[in-house]
């Protein structure tokens, strides 16, 4: 399984606006071939950080996420918001296996 963990700090000002443009990308993301998890995580501590939690079958369904139109839109849409550019973090998932 193929994970990534992409960390975002949202303005304070946007942070409504960051939550609404991911559960559009969230909703359209779990109806992908492939996708297995697509969780968007708001830290209790820092409710600017928000991490997503991605996880698909494989690398390749993975980087065809990035070629749907509600990424781009997300991407784009959410790229101002942010406090500093966001970080994706590569995982391997081990459990659950398959």
């Amino acid at each position: 399984m193929h994970v990534t963990l992409v960390h975002v700090h949202v303005e304070p000002d946007h942070r409504d606006a960051f939550i609404e443009a991911s559960r559009a990308n969230h909703e359209a993301s779990v109806k992908e071939p492939g996708n297995r998890r697509f969780d968007i995580l708001q830290n209790q501590a820092d409710p600017g950080h928000f991490i997503l939690y991605e996880a698909y079958g494989s690398a390749a369904e993975a980087a065809a996420h990035k070629e749907t139109a509600h990424y781009a839109q997300w991407r784009d849409t959410v790229a101002p918001m942010m406090a500093q550019p966001r970080q994706g973090v590569p995982m391997t998932g081990l459990f659950p296996a398959g």
